[in-house]
């Protein structure tokens, strides 16, 4: 049996929410006129998608309301979930910002109102995600960030090498990039983005966080996040990785010059590629990712936001029927392609609505299609409620390590991002294993 995240003042909380309230979590309408929704959200043109829903539901109506982010979102509701009121009744959240949530009481259990009934159209760790490996369900996925590997085919055909399908193969690669020209390098070890990290351990196997019943665990220094800090520290000693951040200048003008030969990214990448190297355009492809173990495909997942219905919503059946007809109808789901840009999670709804390659990946057009059979190998992990510092520890441990160069150091970096991690759970009144 699973348990649920909610636990101890929490549930009682909720359980007195809902009897002062009385109904009011059912559609509503009626007598009243439409019901009307508030939609905090960030895409890009939702509300053009939203447009479509409002025009063939005239009872229950939708409007967006554009935020700056998704931490700036969050920081919004919390606060207003504190006082009392003022919270939407949809906002889009980030996967790893659902447990803050859910320990704020800030989301609304989905699965009262059938939400469980489109399960199967996400991949388990995208659905996981959204449960944190309970019964409940705190949002309806929308889209994901699957990870793979994508590198400039030309130089891979200038130096005869083959796409590696195994760390252990992608080490060898990176050893004849560095050596054919030691300006050039097959990837970086970054610092500077901990959801990057976090993707590449949870492919290891890795599930930062867990739950069983009140009490969490924090599990992040264990064997797969280990192996996953020890392989790349010890290839960032070696010498034959670059450990340059993300996103710097120096970083894109690799991308665009060739210095940088591959990266480790997610389906999104195409649209950073474009902006930061066009003059590349159909010089890469997409593969999957190298595996630990080949007979059990796997990747992570980096980026990627739900559709949550919060709990100070008077309409959480209304809200939870628009958030599944977002992500799951066809024609939604095509519009969101299409307005705001995303890879939709749910997986059957992506392969109908992606049918030719990104612009700048023009040269495969099989480019949805390995994405698609990527997606479907994401591994579950579980967020925790502390997030946050999990992550700003990685950028301060792993930023030392970076500069340190060795492989010791990339283990250390583990161990203390567990201790920041577990302290800070316990110091905020957290049952912790």
């Amino acid at each position: 049996m699973r348990t649920s995240i909610r636990v101890g003042a929490v549930a009682m909380a909720t359980a007195a929410a809902l009897l002062m309230s009385g109904c009011s979590a059912n559609t509503g309408g009626g007598d009243d006129g439409p019901v009307k929704l508030n939609y905090w959200a960030w895409a890009p043109n939702l509300e053009k998608v939203v447009d479509l829903w409002n025009a063939e539901n005239p009872d229950i109506q939708v409007t967006v309301q554009k935020q700056d982010g998704g931490d700036p979102a969050i920081t919004k509701l919390l606060t207003a979930i504190k006082a009392g009121s003022g919270a939407p009744d949809l906002i889009q959240a980030e996967y790893q910002k659902i447990p803050t949530l859910v320990s704020s009481d800030a989301l609304a259990d989905l699965s009262e109102y059938g939400a469980g009934d489109i399960e199967d159209s996400f991949a388990d760790g995208v659905w996981d995600s959204v449960t944190l490996g309970s019964d409940a369900i705190y949002a309806i996925p929308q889209d994901s960030g699957p990870m793979m590997f994508f590198y400039r085919a030309d130089i891979f055909e200038q130096l005869g090498l083959t796409v590696p399908t195994t760390w252990d193969e992608y080490a060898e690669v990176a050893r004849a990039v560095h050596a054919a020209d030691p300006a050039k390098y097959l990837g970086t070890f970054s610092s500077n983005d901990a959801g990057w990290f976090t993707g590449m351990a949870q492919q290891a196997g890795a599930s930062w966080w867990g739950i069983d019943g009140e009490a969490w665990s924090v599990d992040i220094a264990e064997t797969p996040t280990e192996t996953v800090a020890g392989y790349w520290g010890g290839l960032v000693e070696e010498g034959v990785i670059d450990n340059k951040p993300m996103y710097t200048p120096e970083w894109n003008a690799g991308l665009n010059n060739g210095e940088q030969v591959g990266w480790l990214s997610a389906v999104w990448a195409p649209g950073v590629l474009g902006g930061n190297a066009a003059d590349t355009a159909g010089l890469w492809k997409a593969a999957p990712m190298p595996q630990w173990d080949v007979d059990a495909p796997a990747t992570g997942n980096w980026g990627g936001s739900s559709t949550a219905v919060t709990t100070q919503s008077e309409h959480q059946e209304a809200a939870t029927k628009f958030a599944t007809w977002l992500n799951t109808d066809a024609e939604a789901v095509q519009a969101l392609v299409n307005t705001s840009g995303i890879y939709p999670a749910d997986a059957a709804q992506a392969e109908a609505a992606l049918t030719a390659p990104p612009e700048f990946f023009s040269n495969q057009p099989d480019f949805y299609e390995v994405a698609a059979k990527v997606a479907d190998t994401v591994s579950p992990f579980t967020y925790g409620p502390n997030v946050n510092v999990a992550y700003s520890a990685y950028n301060d441990e792993f930023a030392k390590a970076a500069d340190a160069k060795t492989q010791s150091a990339f283990l250390e970096a583990v161990a203390a991002m567990q201790k920041i991690t577990t302290d800070d759970m316990k110091k905020s009144g957290f049952t912790v294993e």
